[in-house]
């Protein structure tokens, strides 16, 4: 077997390979894409089986599918974990090959789990939406902008037709209304564009069982539901509900030492529009929720309404994630989760005392 140390860069990479049958050592710098294609098809075509390790990265789909072709060991590395076993303070492109190298060797690789490419697939209908209802968004507010600089002040009800008759019907200054008029077209085209991809996101949650059960809780929908499994990828994965929230970034970051704790803004690591979501869902359940709305304005009154929106982000993060491993819905999660020591409650199940 071929084991490679490979550190990737978008136009080349740097690799350090050994034979495990002989003991042969090499170093390459292989040019993308056609020198390194041609570099693994013709280990292919000579029957080498090849297990290559490298740092996560961004800008691989191509390398990935490639390996996936020729049927090779890829295994894809936390970079993090990868930086701290960096013993010297050199660092140049050989030394971090012959580094992800030896972990291969020693059996000291942080591999990381890799969703499937249909997962990846399905991200990108997400973030495609996203970014489409951003930009519909920014020129929703221009054009509001628009209306008040001519003194109109109607917020939602501009979208209606009679709104839009009155935009319409100002007389502005030739650049300006070159502005509005293309601004309304870019509107116009958007809309059905982001009505496809929420039809086509609810097409997708029909065929996800998981998505479904977490849809039941309140201010989940079919969006954050379908993010939530895609991006966790499989509840096994996490031992408990602590580890969801600091994967998804809604854990505050810590510096202590000794006698000092000292806590800082969240870490705000993992994906982004995951945790968006969850924040904006989060807002959802606590106007439609008594407990909920109560937990907010404990927390809102004795930190602030930011702190207290990512406190309940983070709640109904680990919520979510229960449900999904256990297998519960909303009504059997409000029946079955924990109320040991109440009054009216036994192992945590609630039954009748009457």
């Amino acid at each position: 077997m071929m084991i490679i140390g490979c550190d990737y860069h978008p136009g080349f990479q740097q690799i350090a390979l050994v034979d495990s049958e002989t003991g042969d050592l090499q170093e390459r710098r292989l040019e993308h894409r056609e020198e390194a294609e041609k570099f693994y098809r013709d280990l292919s075509v000579q029957g080498v089986r090849v297990r290559l390790g490298m740092e996560a990265s961004g800008q691989a789909r191509w390398f990935e599918r490639l390996f996936s072709e020729l049927r090779f060991e890829l295994w894809i590395g936390d970079a993090a974990e990868i930086r701290t076993k960096r013993v010297r303070k050199q660092k140049t492109d050989r030394q971090d090959g012959q580094l992800i190298l030896r972990l291969l060797l020693e059996d000291r690789f942080p591999r990381i789990w890799v969703p499937s490419s249909e997962n990846r697939d399905l991200r990108q209908l997400l973030w495609h939406r996203h970014r489409m209802v951003q930009a519909r968004t920014r020129i929703m507010n221009q054009l509001q902008a628009v209306a008040l600089n001519e003194g109109l002040r109607c917020k939602k009800k501009l979208w209606r037709e009679a709104g839009r008759e009155q935009l319409d019907s100002f007389k502005l200054a030739p650049w300006a209304s070159r502005r509005r008029r293309d601004l309304l077209e870019l509107l116009d085209r958007l809309s059905p564009t982001i009505a496809e991809l929420t039809q086509a996101i609810e097409q997708e949650v029909e065929k996800c069982p998981e998505a479904q059960r977490l849809q039941t809780h309140p201010g989940v929908g079919c969006l954050t539901a379908l993010a939530f499994v895609l991006i966790i990828g499989r509840a096994e994965r996490f031992p408990c509900g602590k580890q969801i929230a600091s994967y998804l970034g809604l854990v505050p970051s810590e510096e202590s030492s000794g006698d000092r704790r000292r806590l800082g803004h969240i870490t705000k690591q993992g994906s982004s529009l995951l945790r968006f979501l969850l924040v904006e869902a989060a807002q959802v359940t606590v106007r439609s929720d008594p407990e909920w709305r109560r937990r907010y304005f404990h927390l809102a009154m004795r930190r602030g309404r930011k702190i207290a929106k990512v406190a309940m982000a983070r709640r109904l993060a680990v919520r979510l994630y229960w449900m999904w491993r256990k297998g519960w819905d909303y009504e059997q999660m409000t029946k079955f989760s924990s109320h040991a020591g109440e009054p009216g409650h036994r192992d945590g199940v609630k039954y009748n005392t009457e």
